[in-house]
């Protein structure tokens, strides 16, 4: 379908791809992965066209056709909606310019011309692409009466969904997508996720949603080294049985036949396991090719991300009374009365995130313009993750200097202990000698838990912590947290870590608040609760 054929991508002195060669076959869904700087996006610009490789080539089947998500989001501000989606089908797009041109300037010299287009049109289903676009836009929660209007008068989120659309319109042979998932709420992610997970032809997508690549991924794609190499199955299977071979080499004593064993029962729980998912029919063809040959040991690099705790806290962590905030006159959450104990993993939810963001704020003593109070239990400790941490990096200093500020014991000042600890948060060598000021959005954030984790707070809060991390470190942290013994107040739209770290649902709406004990997809999928979900944010 697609062939990659000694593809070479070098910037300078860096190389990130060396003579590639490699296939992309109708009916899998490939997910690309990668640590941060590999080449991902790279990578998917070359397939589309939109980047030379520096040798090498990408062959398309003949007559096959590519669809890509756009990333410019400007890119159709002149046309109106349902335009910009049939666009996605560029060529019945054009035949459908040439007839409706031809027919405004009709005359009996154009009139054969005219019929032979409309066959074409016919051909491609053409007299339906406006219902089918329109469809589209429906399943991704864009309403009828935006259909006509222009894209430079279309919010900036909902731009995103309709460029999606687009993407999918017309069925495409091949489907590549960068991060699909960004800007989108729950539900619509579900259905994108159902979409493709029936998606007959092929598909190529990176994405650091661990639950989006589970969904809907055949294969994982991994960039290492310069190469790409495919494994069958999903992220989750990657993941585990990639660890299980690492683990396996260092077991000098097992046998050859008993590591075989090993990994053919991985492979049949995993397999069972996927088939009581509800989308069981759609993954079944993931697990059919499943296969011992391809398991190999990770080179990944997964920071140590361990949370210690100086106290355990008493049963009293957090109450609030008639807690409310308004933005702008803008009522973002209303008498919240919460009572948070010890254990709970609470996932602090709402469909505005200045919301949660605000309540971070309050419960942190840095926003005071609320009403309601909140009291802190006496034996708890707080470390707090907010979304925005730029404030804490506008100095020059090294990551060795930057980590010294928040050490409270002589031993922590030490160099030696500081690099240990920023090694294990793969800062390593002269790393530790890099300038705050000029950290990446990934390395802010590593930064940022290594303070947290030096504090040894037994309440941890966080506002959106995935943003900006890699794979490996998401995986890392919600790793941690699982095991984590104290209380985490959390917000988050990374799907996995709300359903396997929480164990309690609290939405924060306009009207109260909804307060759950469940895992997070329970609370999601009652039918009750989307009631009163509806309900409380009716204004």
């Amino acid at each position: 379908m697609l062939s990659v054929s000694n593809l070479s991508v070098q910037f300078g002195k860096r190389i990130l791809f060396d003579d590639v060669n490699t296939s992309f076959n109708n009916g899998n869904c490939y997910g690309i992965i990668g640590a941060n700087g590999s080449g991902k996006s790279t990578f998917l610009k070359i397939l589309a066209g939109k980047q030379d490789p520096t040798s090498g080539y990408v062959h398309l089947e003949s007559g096959k056709r590519m669809s890509v998500l756009e990333q410019n989001h400007n890119i159709y501000d002149d046309k109106n909606v349902l335009d910009t989606v049939i666009i996605g089908n560029k060529p019945l797009y054009d035949v459908k310019i040439e007839m409706d041109n031809l027919y405004a300037d009709y005359n009996d010299e154009n009139a054969d011309k005219i019929g032979v287009l409309q066959q074409q049109f016919e051909e491609m289903d053409g007299w339906n692409a406006e219902s089918s676009a329109a469809a589209l836009l429906s399943n991704l929660g864009i309403s009828e009466n935006l259909h006509y209007t222009l894209m430079k008068d279309v919010d900036a989120k909902l731009k995103v969904r309709i460029l999606l659309a687009q993407s999918l319109f017309g069925n495409p042979d091949v489907l590549i997508m960068d991060e699909p998932t960004n800007d989108l709420d729950y539900e619509t992610i579900l259905w994108l996720e159902n979409f493709l997970a029936n998606f007959d032809n092929c598909i190529i997508v990176v994405s650091h949603d661990r639950h989006f690549l589970d969904s809907v991924c055949t294969h994982i794609s991994d960039i290492d080294f310069n190469k790409i190499s495919h494994y069958s199955g999903n992220y989750t299977f990657w993941y585990e049985s990639s660890q299980l071979a690492l683990r396996q080499r260092t077991q000098q004593n097992k046998k050859a036949e008993e590591k075989k064993k090993e990994l053919q029962e991985f492979i049949a729980r995993f397999s069972a396991n996927v088939a009581k998912s509800k989308q069981a029919t759609s993954r079944k063809k993931m697990i059919d090719k499943l296969n011992i040959e391809e398991i190999k040991p990770s080179s990944r690099r997964y920071p140590a991300i361990i949370f210690e705790r100086d106290r355990v806290a008493g049963d009293q962590i957090l109450n609030i009374e008639n807690l409310s905030y308004s933005l702008d006159e803008n009522k973002l959450f209303d008498k919240i009365d919460i009572n948070i104990a010890k254990g709970d993993k609470v996932v602090i939810f709402s469909k505005d995130s200045r919301a949660t963001t605000a309540f971070y704020e309050i419960i942190n003593s840095s926003e005071n313009k609320y009403t309601g109070k909140f009291n802190w239990g006496i034996t708890t400790s707080q470390s707090y993750l907010p979304i925005d941490n730029h404030e804490f990096f506008n100095k020059d200093l090294s990551l060795v200097e930057w980590l010294r500020e928040w050490a409270t014991t002589e031993e922590e000042r030490e160099e030696v202990y500081l690099r240990g600890f920023l090694g294990k948060m793969v800062f390593s060598g002269e790393e530790a000698l890099k300038k705050c000021d000029v950290l990446s959005g990934g390395e802010k954030v590593r930064c940022m838990l290594s303070r947290m984790m030096m504090f040894r707070a037994n309440v941890l809060m966080l506002d959106e912590p995935t943003n900006h991390l890699d794979l490996e470190s998401i995986t890392a942290f919600n790793n941690s947290l699982s095991k984590f013994k104290g209380t985490v107040l959390f917000t988050t739209h990374d799907h996995q870590f709300a359903q396997s770290i929480a164990n309690r649902v609290v939405e924060l709406t306009p009207n109260g608040v909804i307060d759950r004990f469940m895992k997070f997809d329970e609370y999601m999928q009652d039918d009750k609760i989307k009631e009163l979900r509806n309900k409380m944010y009716d204004n």
